[in-house]
């Protein structure tokens, strides 16, 4: 396929509350949505209508424990991803689902069985975004948080047995041949026996095999363990990055990596996280953005940078207009290693002043854009040409407010250019990305060359 006839992808981000952005005091931001399922119909409802590839919802396994965190953070009551994506698999038809679940603090059968069931209950939509978590050992029998390397050594072996376990029966196994009485075929079951140094698990999966044969693999780690995890297995990857010739980097790093392990790489698609700010004149996008910083919370926003990347200094604490002063030594995080890098090294290249930072980045650390229609289209186009992306995973700025923006003035402007669909072409998630149905490893045509590659 050749540049011109690519095509943008395109995800919706979601936390569990259903808060974006920073602004959940701006006086239109939907507040309820972390117990008002219809909130969530109503997003995918509008997104669906606008072809976007996916709705991506993120998740973790603590909350804040702090008085001030609890006190200003949206982000503590949420639902389970899982349960959501449930709830959304019956009530949409074409836009896939794409659910966090922690390799740190789960286990493999569960998360199988989860993921199959909800391929079918779907159709074919979803999506397991594949992390190891920040933190939360606390709250499944462990002092702290696993250790990184530790995570991602555990992150393999878990999505390989998950993945066996998927391919535990033949597509044609399961007969259900009332005049005979067979109900499933023996031969066309395989049992996992996996013995490995995290799990022991015997299989087979108690559930028919997902639609998509697997359902798509997300992931969202830049570490460089992050990196090697996603060259492995990810198919749609989601990146914070900043800076267009950082992404180009990451997107040749980690498509020469995925090489190495005989992966195509049209068959792993890069998005990085975007907040836009949308206005029909520069001017009206400059107000909007000048309404949400005026009803963000300045220290909430600050203490959650330097906490979530592991900073060692406290931003909410420094004079507004004084440059950012950084220690000399930062000792490198357990939890946010990625993130940690991609704001350190931009504090030190660029000496922002407070006041700076605060305007420039997401509360999470992600990339913003403040304009028009045509313009937000010119950077998606510019990064998407040069090699830096294969699409974004849109954080809105605000829900209902900055989801409308998007759905009615860029994506127009995106589909006008041809960077867009204007219809979806097939049922599944994989379908939407030009990714192929996995074959069963044990099965069918090739099924000895794969078990043995």
């Amino acid at each position: 396929m050749t540049t011109s006839e690519r095509q943008l992808r395109l995800g919706a981000y979601f936390t569990g509350s259903g808060v974006q952005g920073d602004s959940w005091r701006h006086p239109l931001a939907h507040t309820d949505a972390y117990r008002h399922f219809d909130r969530y119909r109503e997003y995918a409802h509008k997104l669906e209508k606008a072809c976007f590839d996916a709705m991506f919802f993120y998740d973790n396994v603590f909350s804040p424990t702090d008085p001030d965190a609890i006190a200003s953070s949206p982000l503590g009551p949420r639902w389970d991803p899982l349960v959501l994506v449930a709830a959304l698999a019956l009530v949409t038809e074409r836009i896939g689902l794409v659910a966090t679940v922690s390799t740190s603090y789960s286990e493999p059968f569960n998360v199988a069985r989860h993921f199959a069931s909800l391929d079918q209950l779907s159709g074919g939509r979803v999506g397991w975004n594949v992390v190891t978590s920040t933190a939360g050992g606390e709250n499944f029998n462990l002092d702290g948080h696993r250790d990184h390397a530790e995570r991602y050594e555990r992150a393999h072996e878990f999505v390989d047995v998950v993945t066996g376990l998927w391919d535990s029966w033949a597509d044609d196994a399961f007969l259900e041949d009332k005049a005979t009485g067979r109900w499933a075929d023996p031969s066309k079951l395989h049992v996992l026996n996996h013995q490995g140094k995290h799990f022991r698990v015997q299989g087979p999966l108690n559930a028919a095999r997902p639609i998509q044969g697997w359902p798509v693999l997300a992931q969202a780690g830049a570490s460089e363990d992050g990196k090697e995890l996603a060259a492995r297995i990810g198919e749609l990857l989601y990146t914070a990055a900043q800076d267009v010739d950082e992404a180009r980097a990451f997107y040749r790093d980690v498509k020469t990596r995925a090489a190495r392990y005989g992966r195509r790489p049209e068959h792993i698609h890069i998005l990085p996280g975007v907040m836009p700010v949308i206005g029909r004149t520069q001017a009206e996008a400059d107000d909007k953005w000048g309404e949400l910083l005026d009803n963000r919370d300045r220290s909430a926003v600050l203490r959650s940078l330097s906490s979530y990347a592991s900073l060692g200094i406290d931003l909410a604490g420094q004079p507004w207009d004084a440059v950012v002063e950084l220690p000399e030594h930062i000792p490198l995080t357990n939890s946010h290693q990625s993130r940690q890098k991609l704001l350190v090294e931009w504090i030190r290249r660029e000496r922002p002043t407070v006041r700076q930072l605060y305007t420039r980045w997401s509360q999470g650390g992600h990339r913003m854009l403040v304009g028009t229609p045509e313009s937000i289209a010119d950077d998606f186009e510019h990064w998407f040409h040069s090699g830096a992306c294969d699409g974004f995973n849109i954080m809105f700025s605000s829900t209902p407010q900055g989801l409308d923006d998007f759905v009615e003035l860029v994506v127009p402007e995106l589909q006008r250019r041809g960077l867009f669909r204007r219809a979806y072409s097939g049922t599944t998630l994989r379908d939407h990305l030009g990714l192929p149905r996995v074959e069963n490893r044990f099965f069918g045509p090739g099924a000895e060359q794969r078990l043995h590659a």
